[in-house]
């Protein structure tokens, strides 16, 4: 599905975008994980924050409604017939972003995102535009990254956690990241896989239908949850040795606690993975983040 074709999904004959329904497009809900990611990576900096707020706030505002929602307004527009199926009350198979409205809003906010980049310093600049690339390689042909249930999340992850966490401590720190920094916001980014994975259980017969092979369609509801919870899993457990070796044992055990939660959260899941998992990414998801910034004060002294 190429980012450039044009459609007439409903018969609607609005020539200008619904303000609600753009809105919706960008997604406030989702713009929460980068932001948090970014704050945790200017916590896990250790650097003094003095005069930085300025550079921390736009930081931020770059992570959650700019660069994530250009992402979200980019993988709307490429997955228009996909929510045709799954979800066709979305902005844009429903007629409310008409024409190609969609394409033309990720387009400018994509452009949005290299200014205020920009304005962040080699480490920001550099840091925006691998996450335009990466929005655009998840959902736009000819990489369409989510056919796959192992990249697309994994790419997601990765974009979602790591790459702001990273962006956080070097903007604030100018210059490159500790080790330790960089291991614990690899970790999260690589558990965050499984959150994305849960993502893929509301468009199970759109995904089928269309070729997309995510882990929900590829093993099944119940095989690709147990799958999920172990990417999830693993990764903190890791951080919890980690801790636990740099002498940092209050931290191992505070994480050690979060975890015990979401594994409490996994077997509720588990009984019941199409329907909880909306549940659980209200629920286990917070105690995840939870963990991240708990990582990032360790690290950060």
């Amino acid at each position: 599905m190429s980012v450039t074709s044009d459609i007439s999904l409903s018969e609607s004959t609005r020539r200008w975008p619904e303000p609600r329904a753009a809105l919706q497009l960008i997604k406030p809900i989702t713009w929460f994980p980068p932001m948090w990611a970014y704050l945790c990576g200017v916590v896990s900096s250790g650097a003094s924050l003095t005069g930085q707020w300025p550079l921390i706030i736009l930081g931020v505002l770059l992570a959650g409604p700019i660069v994530c929602g250009m992402s979200q307004a980019a993988n709307d527009w490429c997955d228009r017939y996909v929510d045709a199926i799954n979800e066709p009350d979305r902005p844009i198979p429903s007629g409310r972003i008409p024409g190609r409205w969609g394409l033309w809003i990720a387009l400018a906010m994509t452009l949005l995102a290299v200014i205020v980049g920009y304005q962040l310093g080699p480490w920001g600049f550099g840091a925006t535009i691998l996450a335009i690339a990466a929005a655009w390689a998840y959902s736009a042909e000819p990489i369409r990254a989510k056919r796959s249930g192992w990249c697309g999340p994994g790419l997601c992850g990765l974009a979602y956690e790591t790459l702001p966490w990273i962006t956080g401590a070097a903007v604030v720190s100018a210059g490159a990241p500790s080790a330790k920094t960089m291991i614990i916001a690899v970790l999260y980014g690589v558990g965050a896989h499984g959150i994305m994975t849960l993502n893929d259980f509301k468009a199970i017969d759109g995904d089928r239908a269309t070729g997309l092979r995510s882990l929900p369609v590829m093993f099944g509801p119940a095989r690709a949850a147990k799958i999920a919870c172990w990417i999830m899993a693993v990764p903190q457990i890791a951080v919890i040795g980690l801790m636990t070796y740099w002498d940092k044992p209050f931290y191992a055990f505070a994480i050690l606690g979060v975890l015990a939660v979401q594994i409490a959260a996994m077997r509720i899941l588990l009984r019941n993975p199409e329907g909880k998992a909306p549940w659980y990414q209200g629920t286990g998801i917070l105690f995840y983040i939870s963990g991240m910034m708990i990582a990032a004060t360790a690290i950060g002294g």
